[in-house]
């Protein structure tokens, strides 16, 4: 399989953490992960067959959309085995992509919604104009010069733009009352504006992060102990960490990660500017 990341040009650097992507070699059928509850963004322009997903009405696989954005926050979305994968994604940073759409988050929060949806008649020229690219680059400049168009220059709220990767980051030793003090901005205030943003409330965001950020050292590396790890990223102990990955994965971390890491997962290493 082939892969590639790429940063994005200079003027999305605040918006977008990396453009990226998978290729498969030929008759290779790539085993694709389940993708888990979080506080990301990641927008998939497939040039290879889409994903495919199981239809909780129907039971039966469907493919999502060419191009289409997702955004998990309370459910999980498995995606199944195929050959002739190829797509480039495009993953925005936290509390970001309100930049680039005044659809409101929790819209579409696991949604699986086609970027024609979001965007119009451009996405779906830019969808045409990457079928007939004929290089990675020119993709890529594709991609950029969509993204540029598409962004705001100024903030919805730019506090709350502000707080949320402060929150990302340091969610194992900041409390919400201590970020709303940061900013100088009543708790209540602060909550009611950081849910109209994000479309979770602040200690959710922050509790995810603290899941997403444990269960990607555990799945970058084989090596890593989930008592250890959890730790490590502020749980309170192992049965804190276990309680928290039963409800969102409906599996205690052990069995879970042994199925896991059979297959390949979207977890990036960091991608330094």
């Amino acid at each position: 399989m082939k892969k590639f990341q790429a940063q994005p040009v200079a003027q999305l650097h605040p918006y977008i953490d990396r453009i990226w992507g998978w290729e498969n070699e030929a008759d290779e059928i790539i085993a694709l992960p389940e993708l888990l509850p979080g506080t990301g963004a990641e927008l998939y322009f497939h040039y290879g067959s889409p994903f495919q997903s199981r239809n909780s009405v129907t039971d039966k696989l469907e493919k999502l959309a060419p191009s289409h954005l997702l955004c998990m926050r309370q459910q999980k979305l498995a995606l199944f085995a195929a050959a002739d994968i190829g797509f480039i994604a495009v993953r925005f940073k936290i509390g970001m992509l309100p930049r680039f759409t005044d659809i409101p988050m929790r819209e579409l929060a696991d949604q699986t919604v086609t970027a024609e949806d979001i965007w119009g008649q451009a996405a779906r020229g830019l969808c045409s104009q990457l079928s007939s690219a004929d290089t990675l680059q020119e993709k890529l400049k594709l991609i950029n010069a969509f993204l540029l168009g598409q962004l705001r220059l100024a903030a919805a709220d730019a506090l709350i733009e502000q707080a949320m990767p402060l929150l990302y980051r340091r969610y194992a030793d900041i409390s919400i009352q201590e970020l709303a003090d940061h900013f100088h901005i009543g708790r209540r205030q602060f909550e009611r504006r950081f849910l109209a943003v994000s479309g979770q409330t602040a200690n959710t965001v922050k509790c995810m992060s603290r899941f997403q950020h444990a269960v990607r050292s555990l799945m970058l590396s084989d090596a890593s102990n989930a008592a250890v790890t959890a730790l490590d990223h502020g749980y309170y102990d192992q049965a804190h960490f276990i309680h928290d990955f039963k409800k969102l994965t409906g599996s205690s971390p052990e069995p879970y990660l042994k199925l896991a890491r059979t297959k390949t997962h979207f977890y990036n290493a960091s991608l330094s500017l």
